[in-house]
């Protein structure tokens, strides 16, 4: 099940029933679509929602477990997470379900991806030599740069000015931590916060 919270009010909403497991909600850029993962006898889609006519839409219907769809600054098109290659990749579809294209064809893992607001990069983890990084990308899958490695780096979320990314870290002992690293991969560092944290989500800049 998937809700919608008004900071406001308070008030909390729910999407609709899908029957099946719910996951990975993510607004449009103009925040009236959100798009998400149905998972149905261990097979997961993409579908989208108009938040204003409630009306949704499924985007793919592969055999196999497409998830973690983000859209890009100009709302046209989505990128997404999909074993249907055989392991995890990156893909790239029109934000009506056109044409997917896969962009990542590099040894390893590729999940969480994240369109970065200025549409410049798509940032994801990669899972490849027995560590896990975050990396950016262009969207077409060229000059992609790893900016992290270690025991265990995931879930990228951008600044709004599309400079700095936002991970969690977890070390041997378990404990997870906020991290952030700008796009060139120079500037690493923890975030200054007492105990452990995880899935960070940046707001957009705020008046």
């Amino acid at each position: 099940m998937i809700y919608l919270f008004n900071l406001e009010t308070g008030r909390r909403e729910s999407l609709g029933d899908f029957k099946g497991m719910v996951f990975a909600p993510r607004f449009s850029p103009d925040g009236g679509k959100v798009a998400f993962s149905v998972e149905r006898g261990g097979n997961s889609d993409i579908f989208v929602m108009d938040l204003h006519s409630r009306a949704a839409a499924r985007l793919t219907s592969d055999p196999s477990i497409d998830t973690s769809p983000s859209f890009s600054p100009d709302g046209g098109r989505i990128v997404f997470n999909s074993d249907r290659s055989g392991s995890p990749q990156l893909y790239v579809m029109g934000a009506d379900g056109s044409n997917p294209k896969r962009i990542t064809f590099q040894a390893g893992r590729y999940t969480t991806p994240v369109w970065s607001p200025t549409g410049e990069f798509i940032a994801f983890t990669k899972q490849a030599g027995g560590q896990f990084h975050i990396g950016v990308m262009r969207p077409d899958g060229t000059d992609e740069r790893i900016l992290t490695s270690s025991y265990l780096d995931e879930g990228p979320a951008w600044a709004p000015n599309g400079r700095v990314l936002m991970f969690s870290r977890e070390g041997s002992g378990g404990a997870s931590k906020l991290w952030s690293v700008d796009i060139l991969g120079r500037v690493l560092q923890p975030m200054p916060y007492p105990g452990a944290g995880s899935d960070p989500a940046w707001s957009p800049l705020l008046n």
